[in-house]
């Protein structure tokens, strides 16, 4: 993709009216009190407006883009003689709210001579408050539109998914400018056409940084990565909201590592991050499990005037959560002043995560109690909370009220956790009720999920129900034939174990290879089950050879049916003593000085051997260890393990 040269266009401010719809507009009307009506109002024709009303009105301005309304509406009523503008000012203060539709359109009935910003600011008001259909009404009645009215009109369409009216729209309008182009380009990368955006994006006359920066954002989410890198390149004129889609979109593809050496990049040419640059970085160091970077950006942070930022503060939280410090984030959440509901999600989750169950649904209610409004979000958590202490019948509670009590409609993360939640608990006949009662067609987690509570309860029938559901879905995901396998597997069917692998190989799906890591003084070390490769592995097999010996003295017996392969119970044994989080908490005892606990990561669930190892090596060894699997946190310490052997 070669950069195009920037090229200036003139275009028409004003044109005549072209309906959309043929119904007339209604407005209902909200009264203010009778000192809001009484101020006179200058004409706009009349002579330069004085400076004190200037004054006021850059007064009221200033109030509202700090978002002090109240501030800004007590200069409002204090003020003797208003401007068009004074009215406009107020009026952009409630149109940015949502939920203050009612309001803003009483404010607008209520001045003395519109303008066309007056009409503009109100048209945004109805998008923003996701009145669409009243925002086409207002429309047909506004008759001098400018070229921001239209722009209004296809940013409010592509804001809400609409893209057809969109287009239509912006055949017909009498003048386009780069505002228009990028709103279009936008929108259909936000539907998720990237064909149509690339084409508009070809056509464009003059292609400024938002568009650009647009066909990044729409590279990473299709997953074209190479794609997006050269778009960026091609860019000379990048701005922060440029290299803060590259790094999301690295973070979002997977690429942590990528993204965080381009942070780094962008700090070096001196160019500051914002909130949202931030939160990608923080991100990218929970995924990673990148604790101590985590810690070096909050340092960094610390310094920097987006401390007082709620979005980042929440960042902080969820990192401290996701890399195993609980009480550090915890710390961060009772020592903010301003929560959002994005700030309570992440620690009910954190809570969640960490299996503390019964804290989560405790912080629950103290959020509703303080009169916060809980979305979609929040019940993942809530729901994930009870799915972790197997609190069946509270989550269904939950489940109904979410939707009674709330209005919150049920997404795919919900059913995965009431899925995951009743398959746990082995009512598997309930969890294929529910999903077949599911309003959308279930996407291939819904299976996944089923079918590794299937392996739980080894309930074939059930598994090979969810199994070739999953196949119908993606003929290569391998994790539909390994967890297939493993439900044989668990009922020694070693014919038709080895009839899904044989299957799997023929279809081109590649097994997740298994592999845990562990960070010490700064160094990641990495291991896979059998590993071969590590420096210290002889060193690493005595530890786990003398710990074998003294679990086996206070009563360890190997659960064999950890170890999914046809061979001899000394064989499994040994296979099941090289699984890659032995190796990395034998390392850890090894390397990690008291009192520090040990902290392992693994990238697929942790089965049930290693984890009744752990039980015994944190009561015989006296250590606290932390393990980060797929599903949740596991602390062991003292022969427990948070979880309540529920997993």
């Amino acid at each position: 993709m070669h950069r195009l040269q920037l090229k200036s266009r003139r275009v028409a401010q004003i044109s005549l009216s072209t309906p959309l719809s043929k119904r007339s507009y209604g407005c209902p009307s909200i009264q203010f009190s009778n000192s809001d009506s009484t101020p006179q109002t200058l004409p706009s024709i009349s002579s330069p407006t004085p400076p004190k009303i200037i004054a006021s009105n850059k007064l009221i301005t200033s109030y509202i883009r700090c978002g002090d309304l109240n501030s800004a509406l007590e200069v409002f009523r204090s003020m003797k003689t208003r401007t068009t503008v004074t009215w406009n000012s107020i009026l952009a203060g409630f149109s940015c709210k949502p939920g203050k539709l009612k309001v803003a359109q009483d404010l607008f009935d209520k001045i003395p001579e519109p303008d066309t910003v007056s009409y503009n600011v109100m048209l945004a008001c109805y998008f923003k408050n996701g009145d669409v259909e009243e925002a086409k009404r207002f429309f047909d009645k506004i008759l001098v539109r400018d070229i921001a009215t239209w722009n209004t009109m296809i940013s409010g369409f592509s804001r809400n998914g609409r893209m057809d009216e969109a287009q239509e729209l912006f055949n017909i309008m009498p003048a386009r400018n780069a505002v228009t182009w990028n709103a279009m380009i936008s929108g259909y990368v936000e539907a998720g056409n990237m064909e149509s955006a690339l084409h508009l994006f070809a056509e464009a006359p003059a292609k400024g940084v938002v568009a650009w920066t647009s066909i990044i954002t729409g590279y990473m989410r299709c997953g074209e990565v190479e794609l997006a890198e050269k778009t960026f390149l091609d860019l000379q004129d990048k701005n922060l909201v440029t290299w803060n889609a590259m790094i999301a979109g690295y973070v979002d593809n997977g690429r942590g590592e990528d993204g965080l050496n381009l942070f780094k990049k962008m700090m070096e040419i001196g160019i500051q991050g914002n909130p949202s640059t931030l939160s990608s970085v923080l991100l990218a160091c929970s995924n990673l499990s990148m604790l101590k970077l985590g810690k070096q950006v909050h340092q960094l942070i610390y310094k920097s005037p987006t401390y007082r930022d709620t979005i980042v503060k929440t960042s902080l939280i969820s990192m401290y959560c996701k890399c195993g410090v609980l009480e550090d984030g915890w710390n961060l959440f009772t020592k903010m002043s301003l929560k959002d509901v994005v700030t309570w999600n992440a620690m009910i989750s954190g809570y969640a995560q960490h299996g503390f169950s019964e804290k989560a649904l405790n912080l629950f209610n103290e959020m509703r109690n303080e009169g916060m409004v809980p979305d979609w979000i929040t019940f993942v958590g809530v729901l994930s909370a009870c799915n972790h202490a197997g609190l069946v019948e509270l989550g269904i509670h939950y489940f109904e009220r979410m939707q009674k009590d709330y209005g919150i409609r049920v997404k795919p993360d919900h059913y995965t956790c009431m899925i995951d939640l009743l398959g746990r608990a082995g009512r598997l006949t309930e969890a294929v009720d529910l999903i077949n009662k599911m309003p959308f067609e279930p996407h291939s987690a819904i299976y996944g999920t089923l079918l590794g509570a299937c392996k739980i309860h080894k309930e074939l029938e059930i598994a090979e129900f969810a199994a070739i559901n999953l196949l119908n879905l993606d003929s290569r995901n391998p994790a539909a034939y390994v967890q297939l396998a493993n439900a044989y597997a668990g009922k020694k069917k070693w014919e038709s174990v080895s009839r899904v692998r044989r299957a799997m190989r023929e279809n081109g799906a590649v097994k997740t290879p298994g592999w845990s890591w562990i960070e010490i003084n700064n160094v990641v070390h990495e291991f896979r089950s059998g590993d071969r490769l590590h420096p210290e592995l002889g060193s690493i097999h005595e530890k786990l050879n003398e710990l074998e010996e003294r679990m086996k003295s206070k009563g360890y017996v190997p659960v064999l049916d950890s170890a999914l392969h046809d061979v001899t119970e000394e064989q499994k044994q040994q296979l099941l003593l090289r699984h890659s989080e032995k190796l990395a908490i034998a390392y850890g005892l090894m390397r990690v000085q008291l009192p520090l606990p040990i902290m392992v990561f693994k990238n697929l669930r942790v089965c049930e051997d290693c984890h009744l190892v752990t039980i015994f090596i944190s009561a015989i060894e006296s250590r606290e260890i932390i393990v980060r699997d797929t599903m949740r946190f596991h602390h062991f310490y003292d022969g427990k393990c948070s979880c309540g052997g529920y997993w």
